[in-house]
């Protein structure tokens, strides 16, 4: 059997095939989890798998995404993994032999090739990496990098918190009765705002304090609607979109009365992590920010929230991941300290596709020409604002000749998944050698770009 690759891992075990969320109580640590896809609700088990395999989905797809940031080998895209897999059988996930994984039958032995990080060598371009899990931050700062491009907040709501930040906000008048009972008995005694801002300011700091003094950059939440609305208590707060992905998301939802007491819950550990635990490598990063005024709208509201830019070295960021970000890139980064690029939306909105749509997967490809120049023309334009830009998508993660290529542009820095950050180091320092002008080769392919 075959699917898209993630990572360059191999895991064996036992296959455990899950149709529902219901199924997922069964899963034990070490076995090879088959479904058909996976959401936010998967990710407690998703942690303790030898590997995981998908019939749907792409390479930035859920699965896809965690997987890599658990350092668990996965293959997605298979089709068939349901049906023909079944559990009790013994397999084996390679990830290991280029861009297409296989599932093999029964146990198979292997190797692992070990690389001493001390011969890794420094570069101008920084290497930071991409995390989730909070309590992988520490093994994970071990690894040469120059800091975290990307710690994403979901994996903490989702894990350590369960609730949706609203509900807490407003709790105790919620409509939803068992919701409230629900709350209530995993809150215990302690007040439902506290239990948010302590959970996700204990997290957030565990990653800060494991690569203080490096930069962090933290994510403010981009769940989906679809996604919160699996949050406990989240159903009642949440609205039924046809398309999630390019619906109520991210720096919409900041300043709009449905969700901005949950951003307020949001900064106040951000500002807890900052301003009482003395992390102040903290920057913050606001994703889908679809337009000029919502830019300047969201700042106002984490001024209003106890997080004002600027004071105490504070730096916020935006994801640059819309079209609009790239065309008026030069009106985005007079709010912005910097950007940095989300090649995953970015691509999926430049070519017009969904690309959580097994559908269309094969035609995601962020080396697409298109793609590439809106990239091209967002350093160009970071650059000539003298503001600091990397880049944070699956990219660079999956195809070391693209993180190359962004060498050439004159890219700050890139952020990659930790089981890539090594051997993409190691590509980036051959490219800085090459002879290429990076400025100039920025300036060369932003003449045919035309924005």
């Amino acid at each position: 059997m075959v699917g898209q690759a993630v990572g360059e891992k191999i895991g064996a075990g036992r296959a455990r095939v899950v149709s529902d969320v219901s199924k997922l109580q069964n899963v034990q640590a070490g076995e090879i989890l088959i479904a058909q896809n996976t959401d936010p609700d998967w990710e407690p088990v998703m942690r303790r798998v030898a590997a995981i395999v998908t019939g749907q989905g792409g390479r930035t797809a859920h699965a896809a995404i965690v997987s890599r940031e658990f350092g668990i080998p996965c293959i997605v895209g298979t089709g068939n993994a349901t049906k023909l897999l079944s559990t009790g059988t013994d397999v084996t996930v390679c990830c290991s032999e280029g861009s297409e994984g296989h599932v093999y039958d029964g146990r198979l032995p292997y190797h692992v090739d070990h690389v001493d990080a001390g011969a890794v060598p420094k570069t101008q371009t920084k290497i930071m990496l991409i995390v989730g899990d909070p309590s992988q931050a520490f093994h994970l700062a071990a690894i040469p990098n120059q800091g975290v491009g990307l710690a994403r907040i979901e994996f903490i709501v989702t894990n350590h918190i369960g609730i949706h930040p609203t509900a807490l906000a407003q709790f105790p008048n919620l409509k939803d009765l068992k919701a409230l009972n629900d709350i209530r008995d995993k809150i215990a005694e302690e007040d439902p705002r506290e239990f948010f801002v302590r959970r996700l300011s204990e997290g957030i700091a565990q990653i800060a304090a494991a690569f203080y003094p490096k930069p962090v950059i933290v994510s403010t939440s981009d769940f989906k609607t679809n996604e919160y609305a699996r949050l406990l208590g989240g159903a009642e707060f949440e609205p039924k979109e046809e398309n999630p992905m390019i619906g109520f998301r991210g720096a919409s939802r900041y300043y709009d009365v449905r969700y901005a007491p949950g951003f307020a819950l949001e900064c106040a550990a951000l500002a807890r992590v900052r301003n009482k635990m003395g992390l102040t490598n903290l920057k913050v990063m606001i994703p889908f920010c679809r337009t000029v005024d919502e830019g300047k709208r969201v700042v106002e509201q984490m001024a209003q929230n106890g997080l004002p830019q600027g004071e105490n070295g504070l730096e916020i960021y935006a994801m640059c991941e819309i079209p609009a970000n790239v065309v008026l890139a030069d009106e985005f980064l007079k709010i912005f300290d910097g950007y940095s690029i989300g090649s995953n939306d970015l691509t999926q909105l430049t070519l017009g596709l969904d690309r959580d749509s097994a559908t269309v997967a094969h035609l995601f490809d962020e080396n697409n020409e298109a793609v590439r120049r809106m990239i091209a023309h967002a350093i160009s334009s970071a650059q000539k604002a003298n503001k600091p830009i990397g880049i944070c998508g699956q990219a660079p993660s999956d195809f070391p000749e693209f993180a190359e290529w962004l060498v050439t542009q004159g890219i700050d820095s890139i952020s990659l998944n930790p089981d890539t950050a090594i051997k993409t180091s190691l590509r980036v320092a051959t490219a800085e050698q090459s002879n290429i002008e990076p400025a100039a080769a920025g300036r060369v392919s932003n003449a045919a770009v035309g924005l």
